[in-house]
């Protein structure tokens, strides 16, 4: 064999000793490396989400298309609803004040028109176009009651009155009365900051605090009242005002009436 041929052959066999070294560390690479997950099926909580993103999607065409476009880009007398969050969409649809029947200065609260599982479905679908103010999980009155009490009376009481009967506000608007709403009516509220109410986040109040808000307004609006009539919660001054009108004025009265028959 002569020298030209020889050498040739040499580097072939230099490519088949590399290409057999390759292919026996690809094997023993596909049979001990670990399993990948990337044909792993969904877990059953995103396929869950998805299926409520797409049931929100089929109400909103329905129910709230016409007024807030069919993008969410807001429309005929309807704003856009990108970023807004799902905290919005709970306070608005599960007081009933979403759908609006008529334009008022303010949506007054109402019988509502969808159901608590079909109001977590338009959440789901417009917390998915934006994003925005969430409502936390698990229960929402775990807070502490005796500091909600002094975070309302510095935070809400002022436009809720600190029994939560609501006020007057400037320009026709109101504070609503606070006994009808839910605690997700409540703490949404707080995170949305619907109409003339301040947004309180995260950074104003902290999950925790809006909690104890939560548990206090809930309470105040269906504790018993075992000392009797509550005379609307209006405090001590109406309170002894009665006392003095009714009780006292009641003691005089009687007094004469017996000086009288003596």
């Amino acid at each position: 064999m002569s020298r030209s041929t020889a050498r040739p052959r040499r580097k072939l066999n230099q490519y088949v000793v590399v290409l057999v070294g390759l292919a026996l560390l690809g094997g023993l690479y596909t049979a001990l490396a670990p399993r990948t997950t990337a044909q792993e099926e969904p877990q059953q909580g995103s396929s869950d989400q998805s299926l409520a993103v797409k049931a929100g999607r089929d109400l909103y065409l329905q129910g709230c298309s016409t007024c807030h476009g069919l993008n969410l880009q807001g429309g005929a007398g309807g704003p856009s609803l990108i970023g807004v969050g799902e905290a919005s969409v709970v306070f608005q649809v599960e007081s009933g004040r979403m759908p609006l029947a008529n334009g008022t200065v303010q949506a007054p609260r109402k019988d509502p028109k969808y159901t608590i599982a079909q109001v977590d479905q338009l959440a789901a679908y417009i917390q998915a176009n934006g994003g925005g103010p969430t409502l936390p999980e698990g229960s929402l009155t775990d807070g502490d009651l005796q500091e909600g009490g002094e975070l309302f009376r510095l935070n809400c009481a002022s436009c809720h009155n600190f029994a939560g009967s609501g006020g007057a506000l400037t320009y026709g608007k109101y504070a609503p009365e606070l006994a009808p709403a839910s605690a997700r009516v409540i703490y949404s509220a707080m995170q949305s900051g619907p109409e003339s109410m301040p947004r309180f986040g995260d950074g104003q109040l902290s999950v925790e605090e809006k909690k104890a808000i939560t548990y206090y307004v809930r309470y105040i609006t269906t504790a018993t009242q075992p000392g009797g009539n509550d005379l609307g919660k209006y405090g001590p001054v109406p309170e002894g005002l009665v006392m003095w009108l009714a009780g006292i004025g009641g003691l005089v009265v009687m007094t004469l009436w017996i000086g009288n028959r003596a």
